[in-house]
């Protein structure tokens, strides 16, 4: 995001003005607006066991169903990533539950991870939003393809790996290796932006 991304979007805001005047196809704007940006962002954030696309649903979900609890003119993005940040604690949380007693462990780990990272400022999360714009453009073109593939494109891992000629569980692989590396150049990034401030 840039420096503009402190202040509320006239197009976003009057789709939001019309869907809560009962214009439920506006919300359509705020959609296609937010649904990729959401996505990459929970890509950097979650597990690596995490469908992130189901989590991006249900955050427009709960964002459309909370409207009404919006502050128009203010910042919309940092109001949806907080709800992006519920939604994936809370999805962690339910995989946590339902794991067997022999890896009981790892869910807890990841759960403290999740909430280190998720205990952060609207501000902070613009930050790493900015720093992640500036590590994908670091990908080489294949990994930018997989990312596309599946974040643009939504595309499914079996169509991704038809199209790469490789297996879903290398596809898998792959994009963990990629969401893995992303987070490590924003946490690289950020550390370099604390120690310069």
């Amino acid at each position: 995001m840039n420096d503009s991304s402190n202040r509320s979007d006239p197009i976003i805001e009057e789709a939001i003005r019309r869907t809560r005047s009962g214009e439920i196809s506006a919300f359509e704007e705020v959609v296609k607006r937010f649904e990729r940006p959401l996505r990459v962002w929970l890509a950097t954030q979650a597990p690596p066991n995490i469908d992130i696309d189901d989590v991006a649903q249900r955050t427009l979900i709960a964002a459309f169903a909370q409207l009404d609890k919006y502050q128009p003119d203010s910042n919309f993005a940092a109001w949806l990533f907080t709800i992006a940040r519920y939604q994936l604690r809370s999805e962690t949380t339910r995989l946590s539950r339902i794991a067997d007693y022999h890896t009981r462990f790892a869910p807890e780990l990841l759960q403290r991870e999740l909430d280190r990272r998720s205990d952060s400022t609207p501000e902070l999360q613009e930050q790493r939003l900015t720093q992640l714009q500036r590590c994908i453009q670091s990908l080489t073109e294949q990994e930018n393809r997989f990312i596309a593939w599946r974040y643009s494109e939504s595309l499914p891992l079996d169509q991704i790996a038809s199209r790469s000629g490789r297996s879903v569980a290398a596809v898998k692989k792959q994009l963990w290796k990629i969401r893995r590396r992303l987070q490590d150049c924003i946490e690289r990034h950020m550390a370099t932006a604390g120690e310069t401030s």
